[in-house]
């Protein structure tokens, strides 16, 4: 919690600690979101994990907590938001899916279920939402370097590398710019869409 905390303060935010799995996470961050600030403009959901085996390997309980944390969470959360009325109309609901949910990656089975699940999910919410002026959209992360990928193998990372049009990983703040322009008034003819942060990547799939 310390490190939202540092951000939040310096950003002048706040921060509530969730495990959202749990069964009364939607309607406490629901209540907390209505009672400090009355109701809210924008929603990122951008909470992950990873639990990677292949298929043949992996435990049920890994693939429920891939799926339920990438996807089941997601659902869960947005619907109490909107039955409580806590995004205001003409809000934006914004989730983080991944090229691994177009396409696919090799033991990710289950984080490829749950991220490709969020595709279907933001299509079919922004029928519902729209005659509130509310937009639904997801962002699909290819290949980011981060801290954690910094850990990973050299040949694994010049392989992600290569992957991409552009001949190197992406960074935080192209996703970051991505969920910002989804927030503006000027993606208000966006919706129901994945947008690819991937640097051409699955260019043509």
């Amino acid at each position: 919690d310390a490190p939202c905390s540092q951000v939040a303060q310096r950003i002048g935010g706040s921060t509530l600690l969730v495990d959202i799995t749990d069964a009364d996470a939607p309607t406490r961050i629901a209540a907390e979101l209505k009672e400090r600030f009355g109701g809210v403009d924008v929603v990122v959901h951008n909470a992950g994990v990873t639990r990677d085996k292949t298929l043949g390997r992996m435990s049920p309980d890994a693939w429920d907590m891939a799926v339920d944390i990438n996807l089941g969470a997601v659902i869960r959360i947005t619907d109490r938001l909107l039955r409580d009325d806590v995004l205001r109309p003409a809000g934006r609901i914004i989730c983080l899916s991944s090229v691994s949910g177009i396409a696919g990656n090799r033991g990710q089975t289950n984080y490829s279920a749950g991220k490709a699940g969020i595709v279907g999910f933001v299509e079919a919410l922004a029928a519902k939402v729209a005659k509130k002026g509310i937009t639904a959209n997801a962002i699909a992360p290819g290949f980011i370097e981060t801290r954690l990928t910094n850990a990973m193998p050299v040949a694994i990372r010049e392989v992600a590398r290569r992957m991409s049009a552009v001949g190197q990983g992406g960074r935080p703040d192209d996703v970051g710019q991505a969920i910002t322009f989804l927030a503006t008034p000027g993606a208000v003819g966006l919706t129901g869409q994945t947008v690819r942060v991937c640097g051409g990547a699955l260019v043509g799939a």
